[in-house]
């Protein structure tokens, strides 16, 4: 019987696997036609200040465990900063005949030398024309002529179950394909608001920065930039930034070396439903301006924390990471109409649109303190701000976050946030914060408006019972 069902299954695989065959794509004409103009990338550069001997100080957070670890020991007591070499590996791609190359920002950044190798084993010293950090995009330029180009695809036509494949250089494996699916399109990460990423399954590794993602037509749709991992390698989750969005800023840095995108100053977050409830909202649609920072365009225009943007010149806003996009590709200087709703009622202003500021890498921290006090009915334990601290976060007025437990931590509120706001009413005192927060009969959901580091965001807990 086992040996009948053996036979059995052995005729269905032989005649079925001509047309599993038929299926799977065959990407030997576009490695073929295409892999001549992906190279490999390696840069030098040096670092200040490293102890001889000894491994360089790691970029740890205060509150890892191993900080104190690396404070302590990272460094030889007695002994001279000695600087050091490190170099790093990626990929890219020649747009140009005359040697003009996308990568990643990241790829070259702080690199004292640039080298690009080609598939035909030539090296060649390479210029940075530009940098831009927000989309992760740089524009290199090599002195050479008659070189492959690729060719450039449409991401917008890219449809989520396509075939994509990439070629790069993983681990300096040079010129290694590798393929897969279009996960999903328009993909907003944390601090990436200018860039709808690609998400594919293809794998992708350390040294596929900066590499071509190529549809079955054999055309460029994306640059390979980021992997989500625990470990460091594949864990089939990658992201591609659209091609027409790195062209766009590589004309710019082409033209002027630097990008200019359009500002409004202002700090955003999505809708959930738990906000959309406490603000009587009947969907989800829009960007909620979690805070205006001073003098900016926003602030001008009239914009206030609470407001919610359901249009930018016309653009509907869907869901907030719409917003940053829109605005960054709006040219500085237009005047241009903001649809939004304010305490429920939609309303029209004029924004004169700003150029954003250049970066800027100050990480300043929210104040803490020592002192005790009883938490609230929301699980927080709040004081006063002190002068200086009112100082440091632009003499904004609101409580400092000493604790937090029960439903206030169960919403990711900790230590060290700044509560400024509770459903749109200023958080002046402790004292006035627990009459806000009182007032909430329990089973409602309350807003409360957090100021963590540089940001803000709207927060929504719900108020369980009496404190």
């Amino acid at each position: 019987m086992i040996k009948k069902m053996l036979a059995v299954t052995a005729y269905i695989f032989a005649f079925a696997a001509p047309s599993f065959a038929k299926d799977l794509p065959d990407f030997t004409e576009l490695y073929e036609k295409q892999g001549a103009a992906v190279v490999n990338i390696s840069t030098t550069q040096t670092v200040h200040g490293g102890g001889q001997g000894m491994m360089p100080f790691p970029n740890v957070p205060e509150d890892d465990p191993f900080y104190e670890f690396f404070k302590r020991f990272g460094q030889q007591g007695g002994q001279e900063p000695q600087d050091y070499k490190t170099q790093s590996l990626g990929s890219g791609f020649i747009i140009s005949s005359d040697g003009y190359i996308l990568t990643n920002a990241h790829v070259v950044n702080d690199a004292d030398e640039v080298i690009v190798k080609l598939t035909d084993k030539r090296e060649f010293k390479a210029k940075i024309i530009g940098i831009d950090r927000r989309t992760d995009v740089s524009l290199l330029k090599i002195d050479a002529s008659n070189l492959p180009k690729v060719m450039l695809g449409d991401p917008n036509q890219l449809k989520v179950g396509e075939w994509v494949a990439a070629i790069g250089a993983p681990f300096g494996l040079e010129n290694t394909v590798t393929a897969g699916i279009v996960s999903a399109k328009g993909r907003a990460l944390p601090q990436e608001n200018y860039v709808p990423f690609i998400q594919t399954d293809v794998a992708i590794n350390p040294g596929n920065s900066g590499g071509p993602l190529f549809n079955l037509k054999g055309e460029v749709v994306g640059i390979n930039s980021q992997i989500y991992s625990r470990s460091g390698g594949y864990m089939g989750l990658s992201f591609a930034i659209p091609i027409d969005v790195a062209m766009d800023v590589q004309s710019q840095l082409k033209a002027g070396g630097r990008v200019a995108r359009g500002w409004l100053g202002i700090g955003i977050q999505e809708i959930t439903k738990e906000l959309a409830d406490s603000f009587g909202m009947k969907n989800t649609n829009g960007a909620l301006v979690a805070g205006v920072e001073k003098a900016s365009p926003a602030e001008k225009a009239g914009l206030e924390a609470g407001d919610v943007i359901l249009k930018f010149d016309g653009k509907p806003i869907t869901v907030s990471s719409d917003l940053p996009r829109i605005v960054g590709a709006t040219k500085p200087g237009r005047e241009v109409t903001v649809e939004l709703l304010r305490r429920g009622s939609v309303k029209n202003l004029s924004v004169k649109v700003g150029e954003i500021p250049a970066d800027d890498k100050d990480d300043a921290r929210a104040p803490r303190g020592p002192e005790k006090a009883e938490p609230n009915r929301l699980g927080l334990t709040v004081r006063e701000l002190t002068a200086p601290q009112k100082k440091k976060i632009n003499g904004k007025s609101g409580v400092l976050v000493m604790a937090a437990e029960g439903a206030a931590a169960q919403a990711g509120i900790r230590r060290g946030d700044v509560i400024l706001a509770v459903n749109n009413s200023e958080v002046q005192t402790p004292e006035q914060f627990g009459k806000l927060v009182g007032a909430v009969p329990s089973g409602k959901t309350l807003a409360l408006l957090v100021l963590r580091g540089d940001n803000t965001l709207y927060v929504p807990v719900k108020v369980n019972g009496a404190k």
